[in-house]
């Protein structure tokens, strides 16, 4: 059986940063793909990103927990996590998780954006499609049972009393 989780509060590994043997072209692809059907311009890939999130993922996978990074959000970055089972998922399809909150979003002011339960149903598609969010950049991990996915956006996006787009 393959479990997957995507929620505001997820990941363990050992980092590796995504940007080898075109897993950054996937996620990024995945990312920009969700904005055109939002209608918010494409993303721009952050190397810096990416290496902000990889310690951050070393360090969960470490821990063994899963929760967001204390410092990103005195970073000014946004933060979105995903884990599921070892080597059963595409960085598509890891992406994908976080796109199909899409079914439960609502235009409007953040946070009141979804359609049912609060904004956390929809917080990591919020943030992939936050209007003034112009980079990303993501560390993809792997402990023995698990992948996990951290990607890291700048400007940060979910911002109380703005619209995601």
């Amino acid at each position: 059986m393959h479990r997957a989780m995507a929620g505001l509060v997820l990941a363990a590994a050992v980092g590796v940063p995504a940007g080898a043997a075109g897993i950054k072209d996937a996620i990024l692809a995945a990312h920009n793909a969700a904005r055109a059907d939002a209608g918010t311009p494409d993303l721009a890939w952050s190397d810096r990103l990416a290496a902000d999130a990889a310690p951050w993922a070393r360090e969960l996978a470490r821990r063994g927990t899963l929760e967001h990074s204390p410092a990103q959000g005195g970073a000014g970055e946004g933060e979105n996590l995903w884990m599921g089972t070892a080597g059963a998922y595409t960085p598509g399809q890891m992406v994908g998780g976080w796109t199909a909150e899409k079914a439960s979003f609502r235009p409007g002011v953040f946070p009141d954006v979804a359609t049912r339960g609060g904004w956390q149903a929809v917080g990591h598609y919020t943030q992939m499609i936050w209007r003034d969010t112009t980079q990303v950049g993501c560390a993809l991990a792997t402990s023995g049972h698990w992948d996990v996915l951290v990607c890291r956006y700048a400007p940060a996006g979910n911002m109380v009393g703005e619209a995601p787009f």
